[in-house]
């Protein structure tokens, strides 16, 4: 049986829905195989004992370490689930030239929406100036110019949920 190994690259704004996204697709492939790794942007800079800031440059070797770390373990045969804010379309295109099989997931917010979930408070330190340097407010977003699949989340976290049965058989397909 071919089982193939795929990377999914799930990007947007802080408090779009990345992770609750991409968790819920791990617990869902994981019940199909095993073989499959959630990175999340927040976690990973964890691991690395918060040794980068939120500077341009800190913030694009943040991106440089996730998609070394991404090939390393594609190259392994382990599927990845990436949960990341994503600036930098260099990066995109470098996991499109560079990973086997890379599918990318824009889950696609207005600014209105997250400012009111707001679940860490950063857009509110951000509108009260303790702040500087977040995505979408002070700092560009280039928006995916060919994401694989574009999510509108202005729904429920049922509604994003949704997606997760859809993204676990992108992976799963060779599995089964």
């Amino acid at each position: 049986m071919l089982v193939i190994i795929m990377v999914v690259w799930i990007i947007g704004l802080s408090g779009a829905g990345k992770t609750t996204l991409a968790n819920e697709v791990i617990t869902q492939v994981r019940c199909v195989q095993p073989n499959v790794v959630l990175i999340d942007g927040d976690m990973l800079r964890e691991v690395f004992d918060n040794d980068l800031g939120h500077t341009m440059e800190d913030r694009r070797t943040n991106a440089k370490r996730i998609c070394q770390l991404c090939k390393l373990l594609d190259d392994q045969g382990i599927n990845v689930v990436c949960a990341i804010l994503s600036l930098f379309p260099e990066s995109r295109s470098w996991n499109r030239d560079n990973l086997k099989n890379y599918y990318e997931i824009f889950i696609d917010t207005p600014i209105k929406d997250l400012v009111q979930r707001d679940y860490k408070g950063l857009y509110r330190k951000f509108n009260n100036g303790e702040i500087r340097d977040v995505a979408g407010m002070d700092l560009d977003f280039p928006r995916p110019e060919h994401p694989d699949l574009t999510i509108n989340n202005t729904g429920s976290k049922e509604k994003l949920l949704d997606y997760a049965k859809f993204i676990m058989h992108k992976i799963t397909r060779g599995s089964q």
